[in-house]
């Protein structure tokens, strides 16, 4: 496993992770869009990937403007493996060091970050 910064070619399996993921569906997938996580990942903050070979095993983004997480998935397929606290870590430490704010994640009742 690899974790490094995501960059602008990640970004079409980082909507492929989203849309994997079993908890925390989107209602309408195609609110999100491309120009969406180009513009978290670099106008409105920074995101962090694993990769695993030459696929993206899972994401964060953090959003620096609105102090929050706006994405943190791992793909079903890497589930378990400490990839999601990995990312979480990366994203927290860079997060910490440009801001001393508190950050806020939002998630769906009843899904395992929720109850953790």
């Amino acid at each position: 496993m690899i974790f490094r910064e995501a960059q602008k070619d990640d970004i079409k399996q980082l909507m492929e992770v989203r849309l994997a993921v079993k908890e925390n569906t989107l209602s309408n997938p195609s609110l999100v869009t491309e120009a969406d996580y180009y513009n978290y990942l670099f106008n409105r903050s920074k995101g962090w990937v694993c990769m695993v070979q030459d696929r993206v095993a899972g994401f964060s983004i953090v959003d620096l403007a609105e102090k929050n997480v706006w994405a943190l998935f791992v793909h079903p397929d890497f589930a378990a493996k400490g990839i999601g606290k990995k990312i979480h870590d990366c994203m927290l430490h860079w997060y910490f060091d440009q801001e001393r704010d508190d950050i806020w994640l939002g998630t769906g009742p009843n899904t395992r970050i929720a109850r953790s």
